[in-house]
Formats: structure tokens, C-alpha cells, sequence
């Protein structure tokens, strides 16, 4: 229990370095994703293509 508790924790804390991270390189552009419990949820399972499907969908639509 307590390696996939410390490996579900990792997983979120690099979802949101990896969200911090895009936010601030795409501030000049003004492209943003914002940072909340579904996105942090998404990118954190997905990864990186979750990330990728989270921007499309939310200036697509």
C-alpha cells in the first residue's frame, strides 16, 4: 500500500510540474491550461498525451 501510494503521489506532483511548467513557457502567447483537479487528474493518468488532448479540446471547442 505504501508504494502505490507514494507512486499515485508522484504521478500527481509531476502532472502539475508538467502543467506549471507549459503555463509559464506559453504565458507569452497567451496560452494557458488551467490548473484544477481534472487536468492535474487527466495529465496524471494520460500523461503527456492526456496533456496534449486537454489543450486540443479546450481551444478547439
Amino acid at each position: 500500500m505504501k508504494i502505490k501510494l507514494g507512486t499515485i503521489l508522484r504521478k500527481i506532483v509531476f502532472a502539475f510540474g508538467i502543467i506549471y511548467g507549459i503555463n509559464t513557457m506559453l504565458q507569452s502567447v497567451n496560452v494557458y491550461l488551467p490548473i484544477n483537479l481534472i487536468t492535474i487528474s487527466t495529465t496524471a493518468l494520460l500523461g503527456v498525451p492526456g496533456l496534449l488532448s486537454l489543450f486540443a479540446v479546450f481551444y478547439i471547442i
